[in-house]
């Protein structure tokens, strides 16, 4: 970035001139709800007169004190239609960075317009809170109304959902597939118990007989197949071959102690 004039106010960056007449200017910085952003940018009605007023309070008896800065308070000229609350309070903060305020147009010239002396952060008035509270629940409500439609269709021959030709393809090798169910689909619907119920719920199955397949013990018990797995490969034993081949039974040790 180089000078341009010396003093002039003007200085070049990236074959760009930036006007810099106005950087020492002091700027307020305020962070504002959206509701009052839209007041202040709508026009007025009566354009002699101003869209809002600023009220600053000092306490003449601590003026000179830092533990009582003045109080700034901003009111609204004219709102919207809706609860919109008018009064506002301005706290204000001069612990930031530093900033400046930058400007462009249309035509790409670009000035700094003023350096940030204030930040304020902007909330309703203590009066002004219930009316605010009002219009928070209104825009929540209004959030939450469900924007589905039901549609009339004229044609309901059903003509334009047929397929259109070249749209459907025909496969000359193997039979048609079928259509895959989503495995474990029931699992996620069921909640475990504790492990301990769940075993004693096993050892009372087991007493009624001694042989029981996975998907018998799911639907009597009503828990996920893998937290039942877990708990018959601590109890049961599985039959790979024989009579009772696919089934579970409890283990010699847990055979005894029902005994």
């Amino acid at each position: 970035m180089e000078d341009q004039g010396g003093g002039g106010g003007t200085k070049q960056t990236n074959n760009a001139y930036v006007d810099t007449s106005k950087a020492e200017r002091a700027v307020w910085l305020m962070k504002c709800p959206p509701l009052v952003s839209r007041c202040l940018r709508a026009p007025p009605s009566d354009p002699s007169r101003p869209v809002a007023k600023v009220v600053v309070s000092i306490d003449p008896l601590n003026s000179n004190d830092d533990d009582s800065p003045p109080q700034f308070t901003m009111e609204l000229a004219g709102t919207e239609a809706g609860h919109i609350p008018r009064c506002y309070v301005m706290d204000m903060s001069k612990d930031f960075i530093p900033m400046s305020v930058f400007s462009d147009t249309q035509q790409g010239k670009i000035s700094v317009e003023g350096k940030i002396l204030n930040k304020f952060d902007m909330r309703p008035h203590n009066q002004n809170l219930e009316l605010y509270g009002k219009l928070c629940r209104e825009r929540t409500n209004k959030y939450m109304v469900k924007s589905r439609q039901i549609q009339v269709i004229d044609n309901d021959s059903g003509a334009h959902m047929r397929p259109m030709p070249g749209m459907i393809s025909f496969s000359t090798s193997g039979p048609p597939e079928k259509k895959k169910t989503p495995a474990k689909a029931t699992d996620t619907k069921r909640t475990r118990r504790d492990r301990g119920e769940m075993e004693e719920i096993v050892f009372k199955l087991f007493e009624r007989q001694s042989n029981w397949s996975l998907r018998n013990l799911i639907q009597e018990t009503d828990q996920p197949e893998q937290f039942l797995k877990d708990i018959l490969k601590d109890l049961c034993v599985y039959n790979n071959k024989g009579t009772n081949q696919g089934t579970y039974e409890l283990k010699p040790e847990y055979r005894k102690s029902g005994d």
